[in-house]
């Protein structure tokens, strides 16, 4: 038994390796910039990056609609994962296909339809003054709201994924015995669905919030420069500013509130799970 141990770790020796040294030990020396100064470690940096109220409403703004998205990918997630589930083998592995399909199509494609969609003589606006519901068209581009959809299309996927996954290792006879016992569709969503599918909801909420956390091509091209966010902010700092420092400050605030998500929600269906 130890001898295959042994065996086994000498055989991911090599990959470990190989990742330490061409990721993680880049990755280090870079977020290292934003902790070493001429005089020594210091955490100045952060506190000169929070000390912005620039800066502190774009953190505040990226943490807003990360949650935001997150947030409605659960609803939305859960109803469309009950009715894929519910639906024939046949029909549900079609409608399933339609779920993924988008993941094979570029974000940065994806991410410009929104452009002729939404723009002043895109299809919402069209329609919205065609039905004579306005008399103008609304500014929707470069806005929170448009980087908000744009958001929530690209990764709603994701969630859906995780939700049939879980879905489908409930029971099959959970729902209607919780029915027959009378309990009404919320409860059954609160006291039966919810724990079970609880492990479902953890990786799906951490894939959507940490994607729309760290997405750069969505925010850059529907929110513009009128809707600064992190990752944007973290290019500037790059690509115009040469300020690696800022830059390296901004890339571990995106790690710790990513890890910070996942620890987040992890605790929170463990707590669920306790009560239960």
């Amino acid at each position: 038994m130890f001898g295959n141990r042994v065996e086994g770790l000498a055989l991911t020796l090599p990959a470990a390796v190989f990742a330490a040294a061409l990721f993680l030990l880049p990755v280090g020396i870079l977020l290292s910039e934003a902790f070493r100064t001429p005089e020594g470690w210091s955490l100045g940096a952060y506190w000169d990056f929070f000390a912005s109220p620039r800066n502190r409403t774009v953190f505040w703004r990226s943490l807003a609609l990360a949650a935001e998205v997150a947030a409605a990918s659960a609803v939305i997630g859960y109803a469309a994962a009950y009715a894929i589930v519910s639906l024939p083998p046949k029909s549900r592995g079609r409608v399933f296909g339609l779920v993924i399909l988008p993941l094979m199509i570029s974000p940065v494609a994806r991410t410009y339809a929104w452009l002729v969609i939404l723009g002043r003589t895109g299809f919402v606006n069209q329609a919205l003054v065609g039905m004579g519901i306005l008399d103008t068209p609304l500014r929707i581009l470069f806005s929170e709201t448009a980087v908000f959809i744009g958001l929530l299309q690209l990764f709603l996927p994701l969630m859906i994924i995780s939700l049939v996954s879980a879905m489908e290792n409930m029971p099959r006879d959970a729902i209607p015995a919780a029915r027959v016992l009378g309990a009404n569709w919320a409860q059954v969503f609160l006291r039966v669905i919810l724990p079970l599918t609880r492990e479902g909801l953890v990786i799906g909420g951490t894939l959507v919030f940490t994607g729309s956390l760290t997405a750069y091509i969505t925010p850059a091209i529907l929110g513009g420069s009128k809707v600064l966010m992190l990752e944007t902010l973290l290019y500037q700092r790059v690509a115009v500013a040469n300020d690696f420092v800022s830059a390296s400050v901004i890339a571990m605030i995106l790690i710790v509130m990513s890890f910070s998500a996942n620890l987040l929600l992890k605790r929170m269906a463990s707590a669920r799970r306790a009560r239960a």
